[in-house]
């Protein structure tokens, strides 16, 4: 008799845990500071923020290409603080993707085994192998110059994969692409990690990427995790200011009871001439963008006033549209107010 399957509501089991995680060059404040994060096995975790924030050294340090000045990482419940790169159980796919002009797609792949001494044939057949599972088997020939972007992404996965990782880190693996092949190969990022049930750690600075990709966000600033969860509940509930105005789509407002988050979407408007509930604004910026209209307006605020925007549907402007310099009156219900964070 097979045993029974794990509860859907049970706990993954952690595939890498951060344990006051601490990195600190000679001046100023430590790049990544005293940070704890445990990340599901199988999961597709984001680590996001603005530039400076520590998610790029985190990951280098949880990679072993950056020493960690105090705290641990664990993979899978085994402490690899101090091992090499290559003994840790991870692989890491570059920004640039870092492959060798003068090689071929297979021996870029086959690299690292001809390193370790795997005869020819046998690191060949592997790497054919997984050039074929990123549909690039056909151009097995081809040298890097040779290829799109697009392709040489996926030879820089199947390159990262051939080591058998127990967790793929990515470092802004979109970025160096155009957009429209960046949406193509985000989805095909997620196709990937599902079905290589492999535990991603994606950095990146793009909301929308993030979004789009990960089952956990991990929002960092300033060398702290400000917020850990599933992307919606970081979208819908930001903790704090911060997350809320980086997220973006929402306004902070300061009411008598302290800060909100508004999202924009959730924003009510009507001309001052109804006299309406809500607060006074003035439009001060009117964009057209296709399924919507996003208004700029100067509003009033209960520490003096402040910049808002209220994302309207398309065939609402056209029923009623709104100019530059109207004065209008703003509203949302209740539940749509998110108290942030002192």
């Amino acid at each position: 008799m097979s045993p029974a399957a794990p509860s859907p509501s049970a706990p993954r089991p952690v595939a890498v845990e951060l344990v006051a995680l601490t990195k600190r060059y000679a001046q100023g404040q430590p790049a990544v500071d005293a940070i704890d994060l445990r990340i599901a096995s199988g999961s597709y975790c984001c680590l996001l923020g603005p530039s400076g924030c520590g998610k790029s050294t985190t990951l280098r340090m949880i990679a072993g290409h950056e020493t960690v000045s105090s705290g641990d990482v664990l993979l899978e419940g085994r402490n690899i603080t101090d091992l090499p790169a290559a003994a840790r159980g991870t692989a890491m796919m570059f920004q640039s993707f870092a492959l060798f002009p003068h090689l071929s797609a297979l021996d870029n792949v086959a690299f690292s085994l001809k390193m370790k001494g795997v005869a020819k044939a046998e690191r060949h057949a592997k790497a054919q192998d997984l050039l074929a599972r990123v549909a690039m088997g056909h151009l097995a020939q081809r040298k890097p110059g040779e290829l799109s972007g697009g392709q040489q992404q996926r030879v820089a996965l199947a390159r990262a994969l051939i080591t058998e990782p127990r967790v793929l880190l990515l470092d802004e693996p979109l970025s160096a692409l155009d957009p429209f092949l960046r949406i193509q190969m985000r989805a095909e990022l997620r196709r990937w990690q599902k079905e290589l049930g492999l535990t991603f750690v994606h950095v990146t600075h793009s909301q929308e990427e993030a979004m789009a990709l990960a089952d956990t966000m991990v929002v960092m600033n300033h060398g702290l995790i400000e917020q850990v969860g599933p992307p919606h509940e970081v979208y819908n509930r930001p903790a704090t200011e911060f997350i809320a105005r980086f997220m973006g789509g929402h306004n902070v407002l300061q009411t008598p009871a302290g800060k909100i988050a508004v999202r924009n979407d959730h924003m009510q408007i009507a001309p001052a001439s109804t006299g309406s509930a809500g607060i006074g604004a003035k439009v001060t910026d009117v964009e057209y963008q296709g399924t919507y209209v996003l208004l700029g307006l100067d509003a009033e605020n209960a520490d003096g006033r402040t910049g808002v925007s209220v994302m309207l549907p398309e065939a609402a402007f056209a029923d009623r549209p709104y100019t530059l310099g109207e004065d209008v009156r703003l509203s949302w219900a209740a539940p749509h107010a998110h108290a942030l964070a002192a």
